[in-house]
């Protein structure tokens, strides 16, 4: 009897955890494409501009004293270092550090719109939906009582699996908003290295390859949920051909929990990927 035929429930469980994961990963692609200087109406980063002329004015102060430690460590003929071209390359490193100290956050701001954008255009086409399987549809529609009974308690797994990788990504990406914002105010003391030799500028550069790596997680993010959601949106492999419809749909299931949860492992680890990938 249809009654005792559950095909329909489990198809309308799906899709509301599929509209769930698919509403997650629009709000997440808007979150990544979002510039911090506009996260949550801009209160963080006005609290953060408020902090930043402090960061600024101890910057300022150490780029002298950086450039005496560098000078002074380069130095071995006093007479020889005060010549026309040595002191001028001596106030362009000077200039270009204190430059970087007071126009950091602008560099910062550039960055901002550029990986905001790439993001917009990774998520402007379709590519990001997860949709049912056609075929798979059917054959859940056609389960008997018994192997729909067994298909809803997986759907019922797979939704709770769905929900909790879905908050847990919103968590994920509202943590590198925090990185990015308390790393702001760092740059000004970071970037005031570049006033000393090699050695002690090293600090600014290994600032600005964590920064980055930092900045382009939303692109490694933006590209580990739409390949995710084509693992999914592609079916079933070819080596299920040989089984029964309901042991496919079983699969299909299966294949989907795994994917999901794939989904959340490769934007957690996003920086460390795009860390090695870029050598930051």
């Amino acid at each position: 009897m249809d009654v005792f035929k559950l095909g329909d429930k489990i198809l309308d469980l799906l899709e509301m955890v599929f509209g769930f994961w698919n509403n997650q990963t629009g709000m997440i692609f808007a979150l990544l494409g979002q510039s911090p200087t506009t996260f949550k109406g801009g209160g963080p980063w006005k609290v953060i501009m408020d902090i930043e002329p402090t960061f600024v004015a101890v910057g300022s102060s150490l780029v002298v004293l950086f450039f005496v430690i560098g000078f002074c460590s380069e130095s071995v003929d006093v007479k020889e270092e005060l010549r026309f071209e040595a002191i001028l390359r001596m106030l362009m490193r000077l200039g270009i550090a204190e430059w970087l100290v007071t126009k950091n956050v602008t560099i910062m701001r550039a960055f901002f719109t550029s990986v905001g954008r790439l993001v917009g255009l990774l998520s402007a086409g379709e590519s990001t939906t997860l949709t049912i399987n056609a075929e798979q549809a059917e054959i859940i529609k056609g389960l008997g009582f018994g192997e729909s009974l067994i298909m809803l308690i997986l759907a019922a797994l797979l939704s709770i699996i769905v929900i909790i990788c879905g908050f847990f990504m919103v968590y994920t990406v509202y943590f590198r908003f925090l990185k990015i914002l308390v790393l702001v105010p760092f740059g000004a003391l970071a970037f005031s290295t570049t006033g000393g030799n090699r050695m002690v500028s090293s600090t600014a550069v290994s600032y600005s390859k964590y920064f980055l790596s930092v900045l382009l997680e939303a692109v490694t993010m933006a590209l580990a949920i739409i390949v995710c959601n084509a693992f999914i949106n592609a079916g079933l492999p070819a080596f299920t051909g040989d089984y029964a419809d309901w042991a496919k749909t079983l699969i299909y299931l299966c294949d989907m929990t795994f994917t999901v949860a794939l989904t959340v492992g490769s934007v957690k680890g996003a920086q460390v990927l795009t860390s090695k990938a870029l050598g930051l």
